[in-house]
């Protein structure tokens, strides 16, 4: 069974944020769909050992905002692979407190949706939480960022607890092209195509970037 093929499925990519006063976080999250229009209502997936996930359980509230083509993979890895448990993701970023007293992340986004939570369903290691949309509103008009412009392009990979998450294989044999991860967000940093966000051209080996924090690894699909 070849899993990549779920990979075909198409994604967005999103901030979903819950909590009230001081007890805020947020996490990145590609599963985030329409359920009805009449009234609108929307569903999201989280994991369960998320801080995320118990802020939404609690308060009965979430916010999604979508990313844009521009968002940085110091913001995607900010949100995506650090823990709010340890840090206050939304230090040092711009955002507001909603109508529902969530925060919504307000840079690098073209939209947000804010909802209150009407029902639930537990599925092994995540729950979809379904929301009634309470506000919502256009940001900047441009292009929301897919999964796969993620991945292909920006040359993103996903965290464990993600609910597309594959585990990555090796090819022993036949493969030649080195990548390198960061230690810290996850990051892949791929030398054919250089780093757009920061002006590296394509054909830049590692050594050359001042990506200080990037460490070999040999990864065959991303």
């Amino acid at each position: 069974m070849n899993l990549k093929a779920l990979r075909k499925i198409s994604y967005g990519l999103y901030v979903v944020s819950s909590g009230r006063g001081n007890e805020i976080n947020g996490q990145i999250s590609n599963t985030v769909f329409q359920v009805c229009s009449s009234p609108p209502v929307i569903a999201i997936c989280i994991n369960k050992k998320n801080l995320t996930y118990g802020l939404i359980k609690e308060n009965k509230v979430f916010a999604a905002s979508v990313l844009s083509k521009s968002a940085s993979m110091k913001l995607i890895g900010r949100f995506g692979f650090k823990s709010g448990r340890e840090i206050n993701k939304f230090e040092g970023v711009k955002y507001k407190i909603g109508l529902t007293g969530v925060p919504i992340l307000t840079e690098n986004v073209v939209a947000y949706m804010e909802a209150e939570v009407i029902a639930s369903i537990e599925v092994k290691t995540h729950t979809i939480f379904i929301g009634k949309i309470v506000e919502a509103e256009l940001i900047e008009n441009e292009e929301p960022m897919t999964y796969s412009f993620y991945h292909e392009i920006k040359g993103g990979s996903s965290p464990e607890n993600a609910p597309t998450y594959i585990k990555e294989e090796r090819i022993k044999k036949g493969y030649k092209m080195k990548k390198y991860k960061c230690k810290i967000c996850g990051y892949i940093y791929n030398p054919e195509r250089g780093d757009p966000d920061t002006g590296i051209p394509p054909g830049t080996p590692k050594v050359a970037t001042g990506l200080s924090k990037l460490s070999p690894y040999n990864l065959p699909f991303l």
